[in-house]
């Protein structure tokens, strides 16, 4: 008995074994005409193979040029399509360059000293309080997910003032909302409060 990972490996596997013998079957074929049409039979048996993208308007083209790509590029064939050269095929796209930003304090992010900046342009008024009041939270959040031990709510109204060099402050009623794990005493009043509107 043979098992696949003794076999030649595919070249696209979502199609299986079975269309790879057909498509080494067809490249064998002496006869151009013969080959066009073993090449017509397998490609309408790779779009029953794969009928979800059958309304996709690039649908035939892909097909046929998975088809040259099963073949490594040597099925001598008229394609109804424009198949896109090999090395075009196998080229690799280029490595996406990583957005380096000098961050402060990294397990705050970018995105809450982008935010503090913001909020550092905003008027005086209730909708620059309740974006620092966001902010406040997350930072909040990130603290208790970078280190549990670390989150305390006056260290985050600290860094609040440094990064803003003193401009924005949380009111002195503020609320911080509560992040992480409820504790047990907050799990048994809230089985409490579920039984009294019973």
């Amino acid at each position: 008995m043979q098992y696949n990972t003794q076999r030649e490996q595919l070249v696209m596997p979502e199609y299986g074994r079975g269309i790879q013998y057909m498509v080494d079957l067809a490249i064998s074929l002496p006869d151009k005409e013969e080959r066009q049409r073993c090449a017509n039979a397998i490609i309408s048996i790779m779009s029953r193979i794969q009928p979800e993208n059958a309304d996709t308007a690039d649908y035939e083209v892909r097909l046929w040029n998975h088809l040259a790509k099963i073949s490594h590029y040597r099925l001598d064939i008229d394609y109804p399509v424009e198949i896109v050269p090999e090395l075009e095929a196998m080229e690799h796209p280029k490595p996406l360059s990583y957005p380096m930003k000098k961050i402060r304090r990294r397990h705050y992010g970018h995105l809450v000293e982008s935010a503090l900046q913001y909020a550092q342009t905003l008027p005086d008024s209730e909708e620059r309080n309740a974006l620092v009041g966001m902010v406040a939270n997350q930072m909040k959040q990130n603290l208790f997910v970078w280190n549990r031990d670390s989150m305390d709510e006056n260290l985050v109204m600290q860094d609040i003032k440094r990064y803003s060099e003193g401009q924005l402050e949380l009111p002195s009623d503020f609320h911080f909302a509560t992040v992480g794990i409820p504790s047990n005493a907050q799990l048994s009043n809230n089985g409490k409060n579920k039984k009294k509107k019973r």
